[in-house]
């Protein structure tokens, strides 16, 4: 527990300066995608499963950087990038010496790709958007505190296992305490800015939030589970790597702009 508040602590604060200083934002989320590539790829290489790691995490900076950036690319030019991507990766595959597992990594390379780094890239969309500081931000605490709730009462309450075959230790209690944990910090988030307009749709989307994280920690340790490794990495102590503390967030980013962009 001290080592994961801790860490908690230290990633805050880096999350903190990066909302207000959108450069540092911009290279925070860069390496967290970087860094979290490597570590899936490790992950599915545990498989045996040989991965087009200069590949894919090239690739995967390249989405990040391209919307930091603004580059303007037409619906056109994204179909064409996708294309030579797609034909780069099966030339790559027709120069192995060994015929080595050829559609599971391929489609490893691809999933890896679109899950963490188009996923993850969301929140610079959102951080671009008009009150992007304070949309990060309350993404970033109503996640996190599903999280840290879910953590908390499994620890202390949990009894009834969640889905036992993909994570034994995450608890009924657990994803409840998660949820209720995050209307909190969404009540308390907004009263401290002085804004509970809307209150019940502030609330309605603190709900889907909290469960759309949870699922997406739920599916990386079913990633993990099946790779036969407990954690993607030890850079975080208390925490595990870096696509263990994005988890939650790879799913919230992208249903949130979601949310924002095309349905408030």
């Amino acid at each position: 527990m001290k080592k994961r508040i801790q860490t908690s602590v230290l990633l805050g604060i880096v999350a903190l300066l990066g909302l207000f200083y959108y450069p540092l934002f911009g290279i925070v989320v860069s390496l967290f995608i970087g860094f979290s590539l490597y570590e899936f790829f490790d992950m599915v290489e545990e498989k045996g499963v040989r991965m087009f790691k200069l590949f894919g995490i090239l690739v995967g900076l390249f989405i990040p950087i391209t919307i930091f950036f603004k580059v303007p690319i037409k619906e056109g030019c994204q179909f064409l990038f996708v294309v030579l991507g797609l034909f780069f990766l099966f030339l790559m595959e027709l120069t192995k010496k060994k015929r080595h597992q050829p559609v599971l990594s391929l489609s490893s390379t691809v999933f890896g790709i679109l899950y963490i780094s188009w996923c993850f890239s969301f929140l610079i969309r959102i951080r671009q958007l008009e009150q992007g500081i304070l949309l990060v931000a309350f993404l970033i605490i109503v996640t996190k505190a599903a999280d840290i709730g879910a953590y908390f009462f499994g620890s202390r309450f949990g009894r009834m296992s969640l889905v036992k075959r993909v994570s034994p230790q995450k608890t009924l209690e657990g994803a409840v305490g998660g949820f209720v944990t995050s209307l909190v910090a969404c009540f308390l988030f907004y009263s401290v800015i002085g804004d509970l307009s809307f209150f019940w749709e502030k609330m309605f989307i603190s709900a889907v939030l909290a469960i759309v994280g949870q699922l997406g920690d739920l599916f990386e340790s079913l990633i993990k589970r099946d790779c036969e490794i407990k954690d993607s990495g030890a850079v975080f102590p208390g925490m595990g790597g870096f696509l263990d503390v994005i988890d939650s967030l790879i799913f919230t980013a992208p249903t949130f702009y979601l949310y924002v962009t095309m349905l408030r």
